[in-house]
């Protein structure tokens, strides 16, 4: 009986029109023709053009979401794009009809009914599937209910902030608005508020984990008036294991590497050079790696640049300390054997001369030359004030006093040493600043 019933409802919705008008829909039911209980009520003067009580009260649209999937959440394009099913409930007296019954309705008469212009907010790219048919739902229940369900692919703009990336929550939206109808004609609400929302929850994204959702309920403001709109709000929170066991581990092992120059000797030119230079290209190589997943993000100071320049501080310090080294260790060799060539060349002299005089004259002198080059060199045992000389000359003893005393300050002494410090201090220095890395990007 009701599927008799339901083809003599579609035979009416099919029937040419006798007259329209634009108050009053067409008459669709001739003289003679069986009528569905109730069904006068849907066929006569309903016009799809108008909406529910036009000229009265808005007419109220409960809206639900069924979040089927997030394909792809995008950094360098900031959107994702999601696959939701939409379901609005509205009710038309004019679709009120006998009994307890509902009717489910073929896609293809939505075109013979009135159904809001809903669309999404800051949406790039939209498409409604089609496998077989469109993917649309029409129900009618007896008190004028109508229950309208869309299924969406859609690609929807997410304004992120990377500065914290990969260490970083995202808080995206899907927002829902009328296009045409300002609040006076159509308002929407939550059908359950949070509850409204299904499958977020059970969502296994690749990069992400779901933390928070929820839903609001705002008004947008145009120049053509006030809009009603629904927002849902969703954090999405990173996966970092993947970034430390590809970035942050291969960028700490090469700083420990490059330490490893510390307990060679720095007669090992070859050695140390290799292994500094080596852990500087493996470095930049990494750093590079690391931001061609993000080439069109690059305005970002991220998280992970600002540990990877850490490390890479760190690994050429360690080039640089052994450069240094090298220097101090070569200057002091040089000056060890130009004073054994001057002993050399002293005692060579006076194996020759047998003259006590001479010999004594030839010492003399030898001290006076000490003497002098010791003023030149040391500024402690300098006294310009007992030098008779003129006052320019004294400035300039002065002067150079003070600039031998700055230069031995930074003079090394024993080049062995910067060895022994560094390998203290670099990893002291390395987990201090990791400890405040982590502890900022983390917890701030």
């Amino acid at each position: 009986m009701f599927c008799r019933y339901f083809s003599f409802f579609s035979l009416y919705l099919f029937l040419p029109t006798q007259k329209s008008s634009l108050g009053h829909g067409s008459s669709l039911h001739s003289k003679g023709t069986p009528l569905l209980p109730g069904s006068e009520n849907l066929t006569m003067g309903y016009n799809k053009y108008l909406r529910p009580y036009f000229g009265g009260e808005p007419v109220q649209i409960a809206m639900s979401l069924d979040i089927a999937s997030i394909s792809s959440i995008s950094e360098s394009d900031m959107d994702y794009t999601a696959t939701i099913s939409l379901q609005q409930r509205w009710t038309d007296p004019r679709l009120v009809f006998h009994g307890n019954q509902s009717f489910t309705l073929d896609s293809r008469l939505v075109e013979l009914l009135w159904v809001p212009d809903t669309y999404i907010v800051e949406s790039k790219r939209s498409f409604l599937h089609d496998v077989t048919v469109g993917n649309r739902l029409i129900r009618l229940f007896s008190n004028g209910t109508v229950l309208y369900a869309l299924r969406i692919t859609t690609t929807i703009a997410c304004n992120m902030d990377l500065s914290k990336y990969p260490m970083d929550t995202q808080t995206c939206r899907l927002q829902l608005e009328s296009w045409g109808y300002s609040e006076n004609d159509v308002t929407f609400t939550w059908l359950r508020g949070n509850d409204s929302v299904h499958g977020l929850e059970k969502l296994r994204l690749s990069q992400y984990m779901v933390e928070h959702y929820h839903t609001l309920v705002s008004k947008s403001r145009r120049e053509t008036g006030s809009y009603s709109r629904l927002i849902l709000q969703f954090e999405l929170r990173r996966n970092v294991l993947y970034f430390i066991l590809e970035t942050y581990v291969p960028s700490t092992l090469l700083v420990i590497l490059s330490w490893v120059s510390f307990w060679i000797t720095l007669d090992s030119v070859p050695a140390r050079t290799c292994i500094g230079v080596t852990t500087v290209l493996s470095m930049t190589t990494l750093m590079i790696g690391s931001r061609t997943s993000l080439s069109k993000t690059n305005c970002f100071i991220k998280a992970i640049d600002v540990y990877l320049g850490i490390c890479f501080s760190f690994i050429f310090g360690a080039l640089v300390e052994y450069a240094v080294a090298h220097y101090s260790s070569s200057q002091k060799s040089a000056a060890k054997v130009q004073e054994e060539g001057a002993a050399n060349e002293l005692s060579e002299e006076m194996e020759e001369v047998n003259i006590n005089n001479i010999l004594n004259n030839s010492i003399t002198s030898y001290k006076q030359k000490s003497s002098f080059s010791s003023i030149e060199i040391s500024s402690d045992n300098v006294n310009c004030s007992d030098l008779t000389t003129k006052s320019h000359e004294k400035i300039k003893c002065v002067l150079r006093n003070k600039m031998h005393k700055i230069i031995g300050y930074f003079t090394i002494q024993n080049p062995g040493n910067v060895d022994h410090y560094s390998k203290l201090l670099f990893p002291f220095f390395f987990m201090v600043v990791n400890v405040f890395y982590w502890a900022y990007y983390l917890y701030f």
